[in-house]
């Protein structure tokens, strides 16, 4: 007899979720019991419940009338960051980079077919964005992600499109599927991704993939600043230049760590 597995969610299990993103986009203030009832359509005492049980469990902390998230979710994000193969070794690129161009670097990797922010450097004359480590783009969305997409199984890049959709995050982010396939072959074959305001507008960038040895993206570092800086033969072959010789050692590296 074939087991069955039942993948129902566990109602308690979403709400908690669904809680601690509310208190998430709150921030360092926090919400009160009646917010988070109201914000979730739950009764305040089922609100009550939930709120007591993770501040118990010490996932969340209560000042005042208000709850937060507490700093346990820092322990396991560092714990996660740390047990990624590419962290400690694209670490050391990343700042080279960003010292050599004075520009934003970014190390990034795929998961669950999102974008996730895993390091970065700031140089002397960086922008800030919205980028942030653990950040989570989708992937047609920005330089390096890009880069990821157009080096993924062919099946997995199908899946990405068709399921996640493409979503427009600025005027000139791509949301056509074939201009985006069209777009993918042309990465693979240059070796490297432009981003030119897809993301935010008035920011340039560009992403090259670290393969692992099954040729498949496992991450991506890219190089972002203002579009009026990064242009011309800069964007087009100074910095892919420099970050392809970087990615190269990355790869050498983790061939044979």
């Amino acid at each position: 007899m074939t087991a069955h597995t039942d993948h129902r969610p566990v109602e308690t299990v979403e709400t908690a979720i669904d809680l601690l993103g509310v208190l998430k986009q709150a921030g360092r203030t926090g919400m009160g019991v009646t917010e988070v009832a109201t914000e979730l359509g739950l009764a305040k005492s089922t609100a009550h419940r939930h709120l007591q049980t993770l501040a118990d469990r010490g996932l969340i902390v209560r000042t005042g009338d208000n709850y937060r998230l507490s700093s346990w979710f820092l322990d396991y994000g560092v714990h996660v960051r740390n047990q990624h193969p590419l962290y400690d070794l694209a670490r050391p690129k990343v700042d080279e980079l960003a010292a050599e161009t004075d520009e934003k670097v970014w190390c990034v990797i795929e998961e669950d077919d999102i974008g996730v922010h895993l390091y970065g450097a700031t140089g002397k004359h960086s922008v800030t964005t919205h980028a942030r480590v653990g950040n989570r783009t989708p992937l047609h969305q920005f330089a390096a992600g890009k880069a990821i997409l157009a080096n993924l199984p062919d099946g997995q890049v199908d899946r990405i499109i068709d399921g996640h959709g493409l979503n427009e995050r600025t005027p000139q982010t791509i949301t056509d599927p074939g201009e985006l396939r069209a777009e993918l072959e042309s990465i693979r074959e240059q070796g490297y991704a432009l981003n030119r305001e897809e993301s935010v507008p008035g920011v340039h960038a560009v992403g090259a993939p670290v393969r692992g040895e099954d040729g498949h993206a496992i991450g991506a570092i890219s190089i972002a600043g203002p579009a009026n800086r990064l242009r011309g033969e800069l964007l087009t072959q100074d910095l892919p230049d420099l970050l392809l010789g970087a990615v190269n050692e990355v790869e050498v590296n983790l061939a044979h760590a």
